[in-house]
């Protein structure tokens, strides 16, 4: 048996504990594959199921929980923090807000399951006020649900999981380098995306300062505030003067925006 697969029977509840809390605190370490071995080697009899769910669940639970206190006492700024961080900044919180919006904690119930979201939705929980034991319970099913999606798979195809592993196994050193390339273009391929979309951000941008002279002047100016729905409930404060609306409604409400004078817009 592959060494990873000894290694897991004798340390597999730690090992799973640890490295779900550590890929749910944002440490881009897939969970997925841990588990799906967890799986395999609870259908070859070697794991229990339940206590590898358990483990796994607790360690979701914990990393999450940090989360949802961090966005509970440092608001809107805690998301501000993981949109600089993301790979993604065009699309870093605007999926889950959408989601959180429409949903409330039932989005706690999807949110592992769909790329970037399980990370962003603990905290924006916090900013919103949840009540924390409301929070712990859909997050808890959520958890589950994700844990025990990927466990039953493992435990489903353990024997074609083992001897894949052993292939693998076979590659000895090659496999890390394949892995750590892969890793390596994803991220190259995502910085690239993000300079060439901040570049984009910095073609006709005005700065607060060039921003507040023109009020301060009577220059006409008309001000519009793109913040989600979200973010402006949040914070409601505001540019004085300025109209909210989102994103979205920018081209159905076109109309609303004077033909002869600047405008400028403003998000998060």
């Amino acid at each position: 048996m592959h060494r990873a697969f000894d290694f897991l029977i004798h340390h597999g509840h730690a090992v799973l504990f640890a490295w779900v809390l550590v890929e749910q605190i944002g440490v881009p370490i897939p969970a997925m594959p841990l588990l799906l071995a967890a799986g395999a080697l609870a259908g070859a009899g070697q794991l229990n199921f339940f206590a590898s769910l358990l483990f796994a669940v607790l360690g979701a639970l914990t990393s999450d929980s940090v989360w949802f206190q961090l966005g509970r006492h440092k608001g809107i700024k805690i998301l501000q923090l993981l949109c600089r961080i993301s790979l993604e900044p065009d699309s870093c919180v605007r999926r889950t807000e959408g989601i959180f919006s429409k949903q409330g904690a039932r989005s706690l119930l999807l949110a592992k399951f769909l790329p970037g979201l399980g990370l962003v939705t603990p905290p924006l929980a916090g900013v919103f006020r949840m009540r924390f034991r409301r929070f712990l319970l859909f997050d808890a099913i959520g958890s589950a649900l994700w844990a025990c999606a990927f466990l039953g798979v493992g435990y489903a195809f353990s024997g074609e999981i083992e001897r894949v592993a052993a292939r693998l196994a076979s590659l000895g050193g090659w496999l890390l380098v394949l892995m750590a390339g892969a890793l390596a273009a994803y991220i190259g391929y995502k910085f690239v995306a993000r300079q060439r979309f901040l570049r984009e951000l910095r073609i006709a941008r005005i700065t607060v300062d060039e921003l507040k002279k023109k009020i301060d002047s009577g220059e006409p100016v008309t001000i519009v505030d793109l913040r989600h729905s979200m973010d402006f409930e949040a914070e409601p404060e505001t540019i004085p003067g300025a109209l909210h609306m989102e994103a979205k409604e920018l081209e159905e409400k076109s109309n609303r925006l004077p033909r002869d004078s600047e405008v400028v817009l403003y998000c998060t």
